[in-house]
């Protein structure tokens, strides 16, 4: 059964530190004091061990209690033991652990060396032991205070990387979440949409219908490489590609596509956003809009990248779901922003901030 609790903070010290302690028996064994005298050094050492063990087990506040209890111990043994100056110095040495503020520890301590000075003269005891007892808590609190506040830095320094790491954690996971909902929503939704087509034309055009069969093939084994991409935090492969794409998605919904988009020369971060916006809107469209035509316009305006897709489907006034959430996310965090009208039909509006270099590479 252990002593102290398992810390690593403290680990061997605090019996490595008991050794100061040694100096209370040495007065006992050079003036050969009688039984009764040992009888109460040995009760003191059990109640110092008691009180020094104790402070490691408890809070602050109670540690306090600790500490007083040592400084009793000194006040009742100084007078026949100069060896009684160690729970002075003890006491001491914990004070600035057991207070948060340097101005209370530096009390604390005065306070120690004033009932110390004041048992001394009005007992008359002896020089020596008082230099002991008052200067030598003076010197190891004070020491201490030094590695108290270092080690409440420490403490708090390892808090707040821990918040750091839970929140990286969190994000990361946030992060899966939309980019799994942005890839697996569109492909499924294609998937679907390509098995329907190829059920009806399966009695009139065997040749077609097998065709789209292969394509969704095609689709799924790039779905699960997109998904073990989103995993690992690439997986757009550039604006181009996913404005085909979805070009491709909507002509094979049936609808009537309309796309004007400018070839701009995008940081990878915008490019990656982009290509998600276009990704999650052309679902949607496909999904819920019940749509005949959609447009896609992508150009360089006012000194920023505009991203628009509209379509003259049902629109209403329909809450944002977990993707639109994650786009509208994705967006901002880049400075840009997203317009949503619904009226008639439903216009997605994406405008993010281009920096110089890029405008010129536009030009």
């Amino acid at each position: 059964m252990r002593l102290l609790p398992k810390s690593r903070e403290h680990g061997w010290a605090p019996y490595i530190w008991l050794a100061y302690f040694g100096f209370f028996f040495l007065q006992p064994i050079l003036d050969h004091v009688s039984r009764r005298q040992w009888v109460f050094t040995g009760l003191g050492t059990i109640a110092f061990l008691a009180l020094y063990f104790g402070i490691f087990w408890v809070d602050d506040a109670r540690a306090r209690l600790n500490i007083a209890g040592m400084v009793l111990l000194g006040v009742l043994f100084a007078p026949f033991n100069g060896g009684a100056s160690t729970f002075f110095i003890f006491a001491a040495a914990f004070v600035p652990f057991a207070v948060e503020k340097r101005s209370t520890a530096v009390l604390y301590i005065a306070a120690i060396v004033a009932i110390v000075l004041l048992e001394y003269r009005l007992l008359h005891l002896a020089n020596w032991a008082l230099f002991y007892a008052a200067v030598f808590p003076v010197v190891v609190g004070g020491g201490n205070i030094f590695f108290a506040e270092r080690n409440r830095m420490n403490r708090e320094l390892l808090r707040a990387n821990q918040e750091i790491e839970h929140l990286a954690k969190v994000a990361e996971r946030e992060r899966i979440a939309r980019d799994l909902h942005d890839v697996l929503g569109h492909t499924l939704s294609v998937i679907i949409l390509k098995s329907e087509l190829a059920a009806k034309l399966m009695d009139r055009d065997v040749e077609r219908a097998g065709k789209e069969i292969r394509e969704v093939e095609q689709i799924s084994r790039q779905a699960l490489s997109e998904v073990r991409d989103a995993i690992r935090g690439y997986r757009s492969q550039g604006l181009a590609a996913e404005v085909a794409r979805a070009r491709s998605t909507l002509e094979t919904a049936g609808l009537a596509v309309q796309c004007d988009a400018a070839k701009l020369e995008l940081p990878a971060v915008q490019e990656s956003v982009l290509a998600l916006a276009v990704r999650e809107a052309v679902t949607n469209v496909v999904r819920h809009a019940q749509a005949r035509t959609c447009s896609l316009r992508l150009e360089q305006q006012n000194g920023s990248c505009r991203l628009e897709i509209a379509d003259d489907g049902r629109g209403g006034d329909h809450c944002e779901g977990s993707g639109l959430r994650g786009m509208r996310e994705r967006v901002e965090m880049l400075g840009g922003t997203l317009d949503r009208e619904t009226r008639n039909g439903t216009k997605l509006t994406i405008t993010l901030p281009l920096t110089g270099e890029i405008e010129s590479a536009a030009h």
